[in-house]
């Protein structure tokens, strides 16, 4: 069966997270109390989440990803047929309800060495509710407005054309201080949203 190709500007109209969240839970042969277990969540909060009839927080996405051993940008990609070119008119957008958070996907898949995103935050806005940690190595770069990128218990302001390299292990997040929208370019290695 050949894949579905689409223009993916954005998760298509009709896209369940929850079925697919569902989908993958069963591909992996984890069952919802052993999910709940290894999340913290409860096992009928996941039940309304792989039925959409709750929406689960971004941090909430995060915990189940990270339990189910994938990236979280998973959950939002249909199967396409692999294009080494990401045009700016057809990169997967991702924008999270209830947050000042949108990503483009800069790479065409997630099966490769590193991960490129576009995050743009809004004023007041984070990358996270709080600092997180994973695997692998992370640099990002500024280019529109001024982050605040908390890396363990150091806090680095960066300005238009700054970057910064660290080690994602350390709790990290980037936090928009400013009036205006903040947009940074990060790659992380392995992929890891």
């Amino acid at each position: 069966m050949q894949p579905v190709s689409r223009p993916p500007n954005e998760v298509k109209a009709g896209y369940s997270i929850g079925a697919r969240l569902r989908q993958l839970r069963e591909e992996k042969g984890i069952s919802l109390r052993a999910l709940a277990q290894a999340t913290g969540l409860t096992p009928s909060f996941l039940s309304q989440v792989e039925r959409d009839l709750t929406e689960a927080s971004i941090k909430s996405l995060r915990q189940i990803t990270q339990a189910l051993g994938v990236p979280l940008f998973l959950l939002f990609l249909d199967a396409v047929e692999y294009n080494p070119v990401v045009r700016k008119t057809a990169r997967r957008l991702i924008r999270f309800p209830n947050s000042k958070l949108s990503y483009q996907l800069l790479v065409p898949d997630l099966n490769r060495q590193m991960e490129a995103i576009l995050t743009t935050i809004g004023p007041g806005g984070a990358t996270s509710e709080a600092p997180i940690s994973h695997e692998g190595e992370e640099w990002t770069m500024v280019l529109r407005g001024r982050a605040t990128v908390c890396v363990a218990d150091q806090e680095y302001v960066l300005e238009e054309g700054d970057c910064i390299y660290y080690h994602a292990t350390l709790p990290h997040l980037i936090r928009n201080p400013g009036p205006e929208e903040l947009m940074v370019i990060s790659v992380m290695t392995p992929p890891k949203f």
